[in-house]
């Protein structure tokens, strides 16, 4: 058997039973009253709220239909709590099922008093900051010559001159141009790959691109890599000397030719 499921048809029966339950309570407390203006059928909103149904008046049944039971004086609607006015006790409603009424106006005015509240703290917090900024500076201009050999100091850093520095574009790396160049620099025999021209005055720079492109190439079957120590060494692929197309074309970009004569794509 399945509890779950059983236990939610269970607690909507009872959901549907209260409702039943408070439909039938309304209509048999408000049985005996009308509507104060044109003796209409009261018909129950919410708690502590019915309206009639032929003028939509909407009034509160406790405190038109209600008296205290003491002194039999009107009742009033004190938060959520009804209260006799002349004797000042607490009365139980008794249109009321399962719920609390609750006085609007009251909750109005307490909301009210609370932004009011707010609205005057930060007026309160923004004078107090306004208070304690510290007054305005004047700054003198600065004297760079009240310190000896400020000036030449300044303008050694410059360098003393004011010509604009030329701009440059930044080289980038060219896969294809180091392709080709590696390949028409390899032979059958290993070559170190150090010994590889560099194509880019960063030496550096230009070595780690130059061995990103011999693993491409090595990828596409047309050298072999290998590690002797700290060295790389490279050669073209035995089983095909004359190489392989990689994909896209390789062009002998650099105008620079290798022992064996220039480079093909």
């Amino acid at each position: 058997m399945d509890i779950i499921a059983w236990a939610f048809k269970l607690v909507g029966a009872v959901g549907r039973l209260a409702d039943r339950a408070r439909q039938l309570y309304y209509a048999i407390v408000l049985m005996g009253h009308g509507c104060p203006d044109c003796s209409g059928r009261l018909e129950m909103v919410k708690e502590g709220l019915c309206r009639c149904r032929s003028c939509g008046q909407e009034l509160d049944p406790t405190v038109v239909f209600q008296v205290c039971g003491g002194c039999g004086g009107r009742l009033e609607l004190r938060v959520r709590r009804y209260r006799c006015k002349s004797c000042r006790t607490d009365v139980a409603s008794r249109f009321l099922f399962d719920g609390l009424a609750f006085d609007a106006q009251y909750f109005r005015q307490r909301m009210t008093q609370s932004r009011q509240r707010k609205r005057e703290l930060r007026e309160r917090v923004r004078k107090l900051l306004a208070e304690s900024r510290s007054p305005h500076l004047d700054a003198m201009p600065a004297d760079l010559s009240a310190i000896p050999g400020l000036m030449d100091a300044l303008n050694g850093l410059v360098t003393g001159t004011n010509e604009a520095i030329p701009w440059q574009p930044g080289t980038g790396f060219d896969l294809k141009r180091y392709q080709s160049h590696v390949e028409a620099h390899i032979r059958d025999a290993p070559t170190c790959l150090e010994e590889i021209p560099r194509l880019s005055e960063d030496t550096r720079k230009d070595l780690v691109w130059r061995f990103v492109a011999i693993i491409f190439m090595a990828h596409a079957g047309l050298v072999d890599v290998w590690q002797d120590g700290p060295t790389i060494m490279v050669m073209k692929h035995e089983a095909d000397g004359e190489g392989q197309d990689i994909p896209g074309d390789l062009e002998d970009v650099d105008g620079i030719e290798g022992p064996l004569g220039r480079a093909e794509a």
